[in-house]
This record gives structure tokens, sequence and C-alpha cells, in this order.
């Protein structure tokens, strides 16, 4: 232990973090477990004990934290001890982390991946159906293990944290539905349709005629199947497609947790697209992660491992490039919380299945999941990670001028059974 020591005692001001070394020596920083007061929530301070199973590994954490550690913890050259878990230093990290960014290192290297990332991000025609199978085109079984019923890859919508997934789901469904306004016989158009709930819920409940945009295969034979199984195999239908080769006029556009996968330079190219397939009278609705503070740059272990060239926008570069398309602003939300709550009942409904994952898929690929639904739970619990959901449309009167007409939609869609 010779570069981590100085870093860590002055990183860890809250909790305790205990690093054994290769020769069995403990290392101990931070004041101890604790309550603490923390983004204006009553948490517990975590107490951690790590291994390093080899030498390398300080000085590699110390170069680059994020995807050390995660590749560390990948390949079992980290591991935890006393009941401790990646979950327990990921938070630890998560409420420290304004001190670690003080260090001159990680600044110069901060600066260095924001002057980078338009390249990262570069998803032109081509290349960015592939960056997106990366994630996507893992076997549908795989996600069938922990997700609800439902197949919604995507943030619920809680009433309060104790509805449960499944509930939250529906009722995320019905909030877009209600948005949307969707009259029957109406062209709905959803970009990134995944396995299909969505189109489903809008022919069965609306009367909409649904084209769903994929760029994965697997999902898409799965949500076709999906669709007949619901009796609206003749309403919907899905089409291998990047948005941007897609031509025609649709009433109503819906893109949930696709946006991310755009890339900044792309964004004006995006919304102009949206603008061109919306027809006079349309509304589209985009639904992204965003982030609170000012444009950043993807984390490597999330570029490398997870959403090669995504990207969760702040709200200056979305409305920077909607302003140039001459859409209408119609409506913005922020769900600040909804995310954590999903991200903590997959992560608990995948570590019930994980044995199952790791005969699936491997112990490596297992625990690369557990690092990567830990890191995004704890971001949009006390990081500063969100959803917003944009309503845009052709003109300034597309939707009404107060919110009343949601809950009234939502509740009538309840009445119906939807």
């Amino acid at each position: 232990m010779l570069l981590l020591p100085k870093l860590l005692k002055r990183f860890v001001r809250q909790g305790r973090l205990t690093v054994i070394t290769p020769d069995n020596k403990r290392h101990v920083f931070g004041p101890g477990p604790g309550p603490i007061s923390f983004a204006g929530q009553n948490k517990i301070a975590p107490d951690v004990t790590v291994r390093f199973s080899d030498d390398k590994i300080e000085r590699e954490i110390f170069l680059n934290p994020e995807l050390a550690l995660a590749e560390g913890y990948m390949d079992g050259r980290v591991n935890f001890e006393d009941g401790s878990s990646i979950h327990d230093l990921l938070s630890l990290f998560w409420l420290q982390r304004k001190e670690l960014r003080k260090h001159p290192l990680q600044q110069v290297i901060r600066k260095v991946r924001f002057k980078i990332r338009r390249f990262r991000m570069h998803n032109p025609l081509g290349i960015a159906g592939k960056k997106v199978k990366h994630h996507y085109d893992i076997p549908t079984d795989f996600y069938r293990l922990w997700l609800d019923e439902t197949m919604t890859y995507s943030c619920a919508y809680w009433h309060s944290p104790e509805v449960g997934l499944e509930a939250a789901q529906k009722a995320k469904l019905r909030h877009l539905a209600a948005k949307l306004r969707i009259e029957p016989g109406m062209r709905v158009l959803d970009i990134g349709s995944g396995w299909g709930e969505l189109a489903i819920y809008l022919a069965k409940a609306c009367g909409a005629q649904v084209t769903g945009l994929n760029v994965s295969p697997d999902q898409m034979a799965a949500a076709q199947k999906r669709a007949e199984a619901a009796g609206v195999g003749d309403a919907v239908s899905f089409i291998n497609k990047d948005y941007r080769e897609l031509t025609g006029s649709f009433d109503r556009i819906v893109s949930v947790g696709m946006m991310e996968h755009v890339g900044v330079a792309h964004y004006l190219e995006y919304f102009e697209k949206i603008r061109d397939l919306l027809a006079p009278d349309g509304i589209a609705l985009v639904h992204c992660i965003g982030r609170v503070g000012p444009p950043g740059f993807t984390g490597p272990f999330f570029d490398k491992y997870i959403f090669p060239g995504g990207y969760a926008p702040a709200l200056s570069e979305v409305f920077a490039a909607v302003e140039q398309t001459g859409l209408w602003h119609s409506d913005c939300e922020f769900w600040r919380r909804h995310y954590h709550w999903t991200l903590e009942a997959w992560r608990e409904r995948f570590m019930a299945q994980r044995d199952e994952v790791v005969v699936m898929l491997g112990e490596r690929f297992a625990r690369m999941w557990e690092f990567y639904l830990s890191a995004c739970s704890i971001s949009f619990d006390i990081g500063g990670d969100m959803v917003f959901q944009l309503l845009l449309g052709q003109h300034k009167s597309a939707v009404p001028v107060i919110r009343d007409y949601v809950t009234e939609a939502e509740q009538e869609l309840e009445q119906r059974g939807f």
C-alpha cells in the first residue's frame, strides 16, 4: 500500500473502509459506521471490508478508480469480507465522491474524458446499432430471470416505494398513455420498443396502430410473439431499423429509454427526425435518463461494458437541440427517486436469481451486473441522476394548458382495467 493510503485518509470522511492487502495486513480508514445526513436523507455510513488479492490492483484503482474497481471485482481480484459487499463499497464511495474528485490527478483525468466524450458518443448509422446490441442482445432468458411479468426494462412510476415493481410498471404505462392522449386508430411510433410491452398496451388500452422500432432481432422476435399472444398482433408491428431510416407520418411518437443511446452530436438530428415524422397535430414524448448538473461524460465502466456510446444528458444539451427544430416544449416532468426504487427492485430480484445467472452467463458476467445495478441504484438515490419526460408538440395547442387531463385519463384507464 503506497499510493492509496494518502488518498483514502483524505477521502473517507464518513463510514469505515478496511483494506486487507495480499500480505494479510489490515489498513483502516474513516471514523466508523453510524447515522449521517446526506442529500436530505438519513443514512447509515457503511462499514466495508475489502480484500485485494494482488499488489497491482492498488495502483490500478488509484489511476482509474471506477473501471479498475469494477474489473478487479469482475475478475475476482477484489473481494469482500465481514458481511460487506460491492454495493456497500459503492455506497461509501458515493457518499464521499466530492473528496475523491478534489485529487489533482482525478481532476486531470476528468478533463481529458470530457474533451473526448463527443468522439466516444459518435453514433452514425452502421455503428449505433452495434453499440446498442452490445447490451440488448444478451439472451432474453437472462432478463426474464429478474424483470417483472411486463418485461419492461425502463424506469417504473412509483406512487410510493411500497406498491411493488409490477404495479409501478403498469402505472408507468398508464402515465405515458394519458400524456399522449391517444384516440382509437391513431398511428403511434415507439422508438426503442424493447420487448413490446408499451406497444401492446397502447394497442389494447387505446386502440392504436403501433409501429415499434428496435435494432435487436432477439427482442423484436420476442415482442412480436408477445403481441400475438395478447391478441393485438394485427395492431402492432415491429421493424428492425434505425430511427433515421424511417419515413412516414405518425399521430404520436414515444421514445422510452432510447435517447441515452443517441449521442450528443446527434441530438439535433434525432429531434429533427421526430419533427419530420410527427403529424401536424401530433404529440411526442421522450423519456430519458438525465443529470441534474451541467454536461458531463459517461464513466469508463459503463462505456466499456454496459452502454458503449451511451450518455445521460444535461437538460441544457437537450433543450439546445429541441429549440432549433420548431417543436413546442409542451411539458417536462422530472422523476427524481423513481429509478432508484426500480433499480433496487431489479437488484433484489437479480440477486435472488444470481446462481441461475452464473449457470447461464458465468461468474464474471454476474459480478459485472452486480456492479452495474448497484452503481445505478446508488446514483439515483444520492447522486445526480434522474429521469425526465419531455412532451413536444408541432404547435402551442397540441396538449391542454394544465396537467389535470393526465390524472383524469389515468383514472379512466385504471377503471377500465388497464
